[in-house]
């Protein structure tokens, strides 16, 4: 039991936690910690260490699960010292730091990324084959962190490094998803979700903040106290920090990805629970679980459609009032907070923050409106991540005002003060509209600035998505092309093709991916084709063991390994490449004799749970696949393979094996797309169309070395005009025509023949997504593929030019845009 001494720590050890700036350390003012500054007997010992001390274990019974977590502890130890370095040197001069808000930070696992960061990864592994342990089996037994679900979530991954890596002060702000969005199994072919378990064992990268925690409010009534209107909220729930802390290359600089777990206010009604109403007495730890549970619940109902606002706002809320927290600490006015605080909205889950911060700085700090709003808007940044219409939130106006009366107030005053301040609005655009709350245009008028993720996609945001308010902000929008970083994308998941980089140019191309460009030259050389060549052929060497272990299907690693691997949405066409699948195993069966180049086609991704026509797909492919891997007339000329529950893990195997990167959304629909960089920086080239990033790519890498088809976006808008497209695209294509027959027979469900008569008749009468009208180009296309794979040294060449091109894609270029022209932040390195 603490003595009255020790409770009295307590106090300033919690407040050093929370703002890590330990007093009187003779190091204070050193803030360059050199992490590499340890040898190999050092790290044994600290594992061994924590092995004995953090999990009570001795290395003869020691599990794989101990090797690993002692391993981890042991180089989280390594983090915290530049982390703190960060904070500290972040709090003494005073520096602005940037806020990310996200609904996803799809992390994957950190064991190895960390190692490679801090420059330890070969240590490491030296030292557990010392201790008798395979690295690998350590790595491989991190579960990924389930706080994700695709390109949004792993984009904001790379960016929290990024920052890391160039030195710009940041926090990450997310929710502690207990459970994820689902793990994906395959039940006859079907799509089946279950519960992701990533926490049933601890998690050790993250330090847990019991003294962050924030009230977050809902529902409620508004009442009237001094003249003001004050929220008085029904329902209550607490925000409670986990902290993972985030290093960058060589460990200069480390950041904060702060989530936030759902704790009740109350744990339980004492009273009820005594009268034996047992589940009304628990209702108030159910609803917090609730919120902190499942990443983007089934909004296909009322109450779903409520728990995902309230997810939105509890992340929001909890994030803004951390941060308003931390800048008071500063002892700076409240109206200097643009000066220091920078907020990311990344897509609108975040687009609450507009009237949060607007409610808590007139509610709680006495501002009037609109200084209040002035203020915000300087802060506030939004990230557009797509031009789908139902994917930019809307809400009813009588479930937001049941969910947050106070903000629903907030929204029309804003509402009517943009109108006022812009008489030329048309009467058709706002924020509350045929009793909705838009979303998108609540950002949009909310921010500062706003920013697309690809130059295509930016001005699509002004030509299509936002036209009328673009006309009235003519400088508000800006573009910012995505990126990814390389440290995960090359240097950790390709290690031949990284030691082939780093022996031909040189180190140093981790932080400065143009120079990348200094491997054209080489390109030339049969020497250097040939390794690379090697190194690709590794890759798929053991992609095709996992595939045969997991998968059970056996691929020849000679065979082109064709890949698409993305959210299952119509609009990506997964249903374009499996009828060209379909196609394809045709034509083999009609002309086995034929000098077929082998080809694996793969896919991996998930559909959202009520995307029935997603489903579909999943389930066709299945069917597929279990007809073309059992055709001895096909043999190893055409293979299927779909690995179930895709994941960052899973993408790690895949993109290095890959020799073709599939990119075939319909023209004008995807917003950037980062796969494709990650294919491309790993010499993979691209079969695509000219839609999000892919245009970008294109510029970059040359036509030469890009099989480009399909529709331009201004095609695309075109041929919808005449409603029988699909029909005449179909009768135009006898290939097309043989296909969809084939499926509509039940030739690949031979036990319900009428399987995917609804999947049919949506081609040849509901093809939004145009994948009649393009599928003879990308038949032609493809066959334009196996002619450039057949010639293997026109083919390697293409695949290194797709590398040494690819420097653009760097998630820091992305980032050092974002503080230059957004953030008006500097680095701090």
């Amino acid at each position: 039991m603490l003595g009255p001494c020790a409770a009295g720590l307590l106090i300033p050890v919690r407040r050093a936690l929370l703002n890590p700036e330990p007093a009187n350390r003779p190091d204070r003012d050193r803030w360059d910690i050199d992490v590499t500054d340890i040898t190999a007997p050092q790290l044994k010992a600290d594992i061994l260490r924590h092995l004995t001390f953090t999990l009570g274990k001795d290395a003869a019974h020691a599990s794989v699960y101990d090797w690993r977590m002692a391993l981890s502890y042991a180089i989280r130890d390594r983090i915290v010292e530049p982390w703190f370095a960060s904070t500290r040197k972040t709090w003494e001069t005073g520096a602005k730091r940037v806020y990310y808000l996200s609904m996803e930070f799809l992390i994957g696992r950190i064991l190895e990324d960390a190692t490679i960061n801090l420059g330890l990864r070969d240590m490491a592994e030296t030292v557990m084959a010392d201790l008798g342990q395979d690295f690998r089996t350590l790595i491989e037994d991190e579960p990924d962190a389930a706080l994700g679900n695709g390109g949004l979530g792993r984009l904001a991954a790379c960016f929290m490094e990024s920052m890391a890596t160039v030195g710009c002060p940041a926090y990450g702000y997310g929710i502690r998803y207990e459970h994820g969005l689902f793990r994906q199994r395959f039940e006859g072919g079907r799509q089946v979700e279950t519960p992701e378990d990533w926490l049933t064992q601890r998690h050790p990268w993250e330090f847990e903040r019991p003294e962050a925690a924030y009230t977050i409010g809902f529902k409620g009534e508004i009442v009237t106290r001094d003249g003001r209107e004050v929220w008085v909220p029904g329902e209550t729930v607490l925000a409670e920090a986990h902290d993972t802390p985030v290093v960058g290359w060589q460990g200069k600089w480390a950041n904060t990805l702060r989530l936030w777990a759902a704790k009740p206010t109350t744990l339980f009604d004492l009273e009820r629970f005594n009268r034996g109403d047992y589940a009304a007495a628990a209702e108030p730890e159910a609803l917090a679980r609730t919120l902190s549970r499942v990443l983007y619940p089934d909004d296909t109902t009322y109450q779903g459609k409520e728990l995902r606002l309230k997810q939105e706002f509890f992340l929001t809320s909890a994030a803004l009032q951390d941060i308003l927290r931390r800048f008071k600490t500063g002892g700076h006015p409240i109206t200097d907070l643009p000066n220091h605080v920078a907020i990311q909205m990344n897509d609108t889950h975040p687009a609450i923050a507009g009237p949060e911060l607007i409610r808590l700085l007139v509610d709680e700090h006495g501002l009037e409106f609109e200084p209040a709003l002035d203020i915000a808007r300087a802060c506030l940044g939004y990230t557009n991540h797509t031009l789908l219409p139902e994917a930019l939130e809307r809400w009813a106006t009588f479930t937001f005002g049941n969910v947050l009366p106070r903000h629903m107030q907030i929204v029309e005053r804003i509402d009517a003060w943009h109108k006022a301040k812009y008489p030329s609005r048309p009467h058709y655009v706002g924020i509350v509209k045929h009793h909705e709350v838009r979303m998108g245009e609540l950002a949009f008028l909310m921010s500062h600035k706003v920013n697309g993720v690809s130059a295509l996609h930016s001005d699509l945001v002004k030509k299509n998505l936002f036209p009328e308010l673009h006309a009235l902000h003519p400088d508000q929008i800006i573009n910012q092309t995505n990126g990814v970083t390389p440290r995960r994308w090359l240097k950790m998941c390709n290690r031949p093709l990284s030691g082939l980089i780093t022996d031909t140019i040189g180190a140093g191309w981790e932080a400065d991916l143009d120079r990348l460009r200094e491997l054209e030259p080489h390109v030339a050389d049969t020497g250097f084709r040939t390794a690379f060549g090697a190194a690709k052929r590794q890759n798929k060497v053991a992609l095709a063991e996992w595939m045969a272990g997991h998968c059970g299907v056996t691929v020849s690693p000679d065979a082109l390994f064709d890949v698409q691997i993305k959210r299952i949405h119509e609009y990506k066409r997964q249903l374009l490449n499996i009828l060209e699948t379909i196609a394809r195993w045709n034509a083999i069966r009609e002309n086995p004799t034929a000098d077929w180049v082998p080809r694996v086609k793969i896919f991996g991704g998930k559909s959202a749970p009520g995307y029935a026509v997603a489903k579909e797909i999943i389930h066709l492919i299945n069917d597929v696949a279990q007809v073309v891997n059992t055709d001895p007339l096909v043999g190893d000329r055409l293979k299927v393979v779909y690995p179930a529950n895709y994941n960052v893990s899973m993408a790690e195997r895949l993109i290095p094996a890959a020799d073709l990167s599939e990119q075939i959304s319909t023209a004008g629909k995807e917003a950037s797309g980062t796969g494709n960089m990650k294919f491309m920086l790993n010499g993979a080239p691209t079969i695509g169309t000219l839609d999000g990033a892919n245009v970008e790519i294109l510029h970059e890498v040359g036509a030469e070395n890009f099989f480009l088809f399909g529709l331009t976006a201004d095609q695309v808008v075109k041929r919808r005009e005449d409603p029988d497209h699909s029909r005449h695209a179909i009768e135009a294509s006898q290939t097309l025509q043989d296909v969809l027959q084939m499926i509509a027979e039940g030739r690949f469900s031979p036990e319900e023949p009428g399987r995917y008569h609804a999947l049919v008749h949506r081609v040849w009468h509901h093809d939004y997504f145009l994948v009649a009208a393009d599928f003879d180009a990308y038949l032609a296309a493809q066959a334009e593929v196996d002619t450039a794979y057949a010639d293997r040294d026109r083919w390697l060449a293409m695949a290194a030019m797709n590398t040494a091109r690819s420097g653009f894609f760097s998630s820091d270029r992305t980032i050092r845009g974002y503080m230059a022209d957004i953030w008006s932040v500097t680095s701090a390195l």
